[in-house]
Formats: structure tokens, C-alpha cells, sequence
């Protein structure tokens, strides 16, 4: 029978996963939507994402492929899928395939977007949607820190000691660090990430927001290519995967924040 290749957006609240991929002893979102699209197949459904999430971490458009010889409408598996799914999970558009689109394969450029309540008190309605910092962030410090990030570099200062990506090179295209009220929020797009890339990077700007550290420890930090001498990992629940971007010929309708990227990342579009 012939296959056919559906492309899902999927949004989710990380907190009650123990990350995306597959585990037998843990709850996790790649089983749950599995699960949910398999009854929706008659068959036993694998999807493929952009990009894997830990433990705790959300997605506010994690991008989803899988194959089918199951011909449905794109409604049916939207509201069918979720139908079928926990309530902290949600597909938020279905469509079919172009050519040969691969959800992680294709991708160009990846975003998150790490969110920091700056304030005195915790909150009691975001207990792990956000990141608590007490003490005053200076957001204009840490916006001029990070633009020393941005470009290609050796991340080996900001990834996770089991790392297993064979390199550390990765390239940048941009971050930006603004206030929004009593929140801190750090938007980074790169061509992909290292394992705890962008948590390590949050730490490293709140050091530097708090006046623990200038703000030339960035550039010190990529110098070096130390994770020994690069500070405080910066907890999950600020994280987020916000979207994906593929070249134009997918389909796949772009995020507004990728319009910041510079015109040689849209070389294939």
C-alpha cells in the first residue's frame, strides 16, 4: 500500500514529561502521540520531531512527521489526535507532506525562547511554566552580552558534560534579551543546538543580569571552551522549543521571529 507523510504542530507542557523520546518507565510525549495517532491510523504510527526536549521542557510548536496508509482528512487527524491525547498536549495544525520533508533533516533553523520571572515572590499560577529569579536582572547587560554569541563558534563552554553531538560547532543567528514586564524572556535561533545548550546559556546571562559576572564573560567563556568554567546549568522550566523553520518550498508556514534571520540561512527557500 502507498504511504503518505502527514506534518503535525505540536504544542505541549513539558512539566509532566520526563522529556520527548521514548522510555518504558517514564511518562513521555513521543508515546502519548503515538498512541493518540495509532488509533487514529488503524496501525502502529512512529513520528519523527525537529528536535528532541528534556525533562520539563515545553514546545510551543515542536514539529512532527509520520507515515500513514491510512488516507484521513487533515481535520480528522487533528481533532481525532486530540482526541485521543492528554490534556497536556495538543496538535495545533496537521497537513500533508511536500516531497521529501523530514522534520529534522529539513529544518534550516531552530528556535527557543527562555522565559525568567524576575521578581521578588514565586508564582503561584506558573509554578513550572517559568523560571524564578529573585534578585533585579538587568536585561539590557544581558541582551549586549549575548550578541557575542552569535555567529559560528565552538559551544563546547555551553554543552552538557554527556553531550553526544560528535561537534560543538554550531551556528548562531541571533538572541535577544528584553524585559516584558516582571519577566525576563531570551529569544535564540541557531541551526541546531548542543544538550542543554541554551539552559547554559540562560545561566551565564543571569549571572551576568545580576551583576555576578561582566558582561565580556560570554566571550571569555567561548575562548576557553570549558563547561567546567561555564557556570550554573538554568533549570527546565523556563524552556522552550518555540518553532522550526524549513525552506519555503515545504510549505510550513514561517514563525514571525524568523524573519530576524540573516539572508544566507535562507539559501535553500
Amino acid at each position: 500500500m502507498n504511504k503518505t507523510r502527514m506534518v503535525l504542530g505540536v504544542e505541549y507542557d513539558g512539566s509532566g514529561f520526563y522529556g520527548w523520546q521514548w522510555q518504558t518507565q517514564h511518562r513521555n510525549i513521543q508515546q502519548v502521540l503515538e498512541q493518540a495517532l495509532s488509533k487514529i491510523a488503524n496501525h502502529a504510527v512512529t513520528v519523527q520531531c525537529a528536535g528532541r526536549t528534556d525533562t520539563g521542557v515545553h514546545a510551543l510548536e515542536q514539529v512532527v512527521h509520520f507515515d500513514t496508509t491510512t488516507t484521513r482528512p487533515l481535520r480528522a487527524w487533528l481533532m481525532g489526535g486530540n482526541s485521543q491525547l492528554p490534556s497536556d498536549v495538543r496538535i495545533t495544525w496537521v497537513q500533508d507532506a511536500v516531497g521529501d520533508f523530514h522534520a529534522r533533516y529539513s529544518a534550516i533553523a531552530r528556535f527557543y525562547r527562555y522565559v525568567i520571572l524576575n521578581r521578588p515572590i514565586k508564582s503561584a499560577l506558573l509554578r513550572e511554566q517559568v523560571t524564578w529569579h529573585s534578585a533585579p536582572l538587568d536585561a539590557d547587560k544581558m541582551h549586549h552580552a549575548a550578541q557575542a554569541l552569535i555567529g559560528q563558534h565552538d559551544f563546547s563552554s555551553f554543552r552538557a558534560q554527556g553531550c553526544q553531538s560528535k561537534s560543538p560547532w554550531r551556528r548562531m543567528y541571533f538572541i535577544d534579551v528584553y524585559r516584558d514586564d516582571d519577566k525576563v524572556i531570551i529569544d535564540i535561533a541557531a541551526n541546531a543546538f548542543l544538550h542543554h545548550m541554551v539552559r547554559n546559556i540562560a545561566g551565564v546571562l543571569m549571572a551576568i543580569g545580576s551583576g555576578k559576572q561582566s558582561a565580556e564573560w560570554t566571550q571569555e567563556l567561548l575562548h576557553v571552551k570549558s563547561r567546567q568554567l561555564g557556570g550554573v546549568t538554568a533549570p527546565p522550566d523556563g524552556l522552550y522549543l518555540g518553532s522550526v523553520y524549513y525552506p519555503e518550498r515545504y510549505g510550513i508556514a514561517k514563525h514571525p521571529v524568523f524573519n530576524k534571520l540573516p539572508d544566507d540561512a535562507r539559501r535553500f527557500d
